[in-house]
């Protein structure tokens, strides 16, 4: 399933692959894995200069070779490189690792000392040049989004990209409608949490189950079908192996009905605001 990612942006895939930590897999499946997902439609790769310090776009490297066209490629700026300059350098860098000519987005990895003029700057130059064809930001709260958007002004901001999974949905009291407002597309990042998806027999994993039964499907489809129920969202699971990523790709066509949306929505509830964004 495809929707448009940001005011005026390109239709993307609403399931993609997150590549946090895949330097520590064995090199070949790691890639393979990757290749499996595109061939399976997981055009969303999403990597960081900050992920093995490169090591995770060079592995994107490799396992895109001969199909960038095929690919929506996303990495990010460590907020300290987040300068006029060293964001240009930084990108300079990402490309050279990917093996490509140009990023389709770019974000800011979260908050740092530098001025978002200075940042936002630089991401407008690097379009200007193509080496980018949009930009982001990532780990935004409320004021900070308000912040940028004073600064970069209406449909510059492709996305936010953001912690979210069942157990961690804060981002639903504000971030979301604050994002759907402004036509700022919302990135999920780690929708299977960290090491603490439901447990196999557990009762949160029995009504998972129950209701990807329905569907022929499994509990981590139907939570990524969950949480990419609103068009604004998009979800980017890592797979560890070809077999991963078959599983996350089985998700891009499941759409759950209202009443599954609602037990999903009772097992794991919202919670109150909290005073500062969830991040990883």
């Amino acid at each position: 399933m495809k929707r448009a990612f940001g005011t005026g942006g390109p239709d993307v895939v609403s399931i993609g692959q997150g590549t946090w930590n895949i330097e520590h897999a064995d090199r070949k499946t790691a890639i393979a894995a990757l290749q499996r997902g595109l061939d399976r439609g997981l055009s969303h790769i999403d990597t960081a200069e900050m992920y093995g310090s490169g090591a995770s776009e060079e592995i994107i490297g490799e396992a895109i070779a001969g199909r960038r066209d095929e690919v929506f490629l996303v990495s990010k700026v460590l907020p300290h490189n987040a300068s006029r300059n060293g964001t240009h350098a930084a990108c300079e860098r990402i490309l050279q690792r990917l093996r490509t000519d140009r990023l389709d987005c770019y974000l800011l990895h979260w908050r740092g000392s530098y001025d978002l003029e200075d940042t936002f700057g630089a991401f407008e130059e690097l379009k200007r040049e193509g080496k980018i064809l949009s930009w982001g930001v990532s780990n935004f709260d409320v004021d900070d989004l308000q912040e940028a958007l004073a600064v970069a002004g209406e449909g510059k901001i492709a996305c936010n990209q953001v912690l979210y999974h069942l157990r961690e949905r804060a981002i639903e009291h504000a971030v979301i409608p604050w994002c759907e407002r402004h036509g700022i597309a919302i990135t999920a990042y780690s929708p299977f949490g960290q090491d603490d998806f439901p447990a196999p027999g557990s009762a949160h994993d029995k009504l998972l189950s129950g209701i990807a039964k329905t569907y022929g499907a499994t509990p981590r489809q139907v939570a990524l079908a969950f949480l990419t129920r609103r068009p604004s969202v998009f979800a980017i699971p890592k797979a560890a192996n070809p077999a991963h990523a078959e599983e996350n790709a089985g998700a891009l066509e499941l759409a759950l009905s209202e009443r599954d949306i609602a037990l999903i929505g009772d097992a794991f509830p919202l919670g109150p605001k909290p005073r500062s964004l969830p991040m990883l």
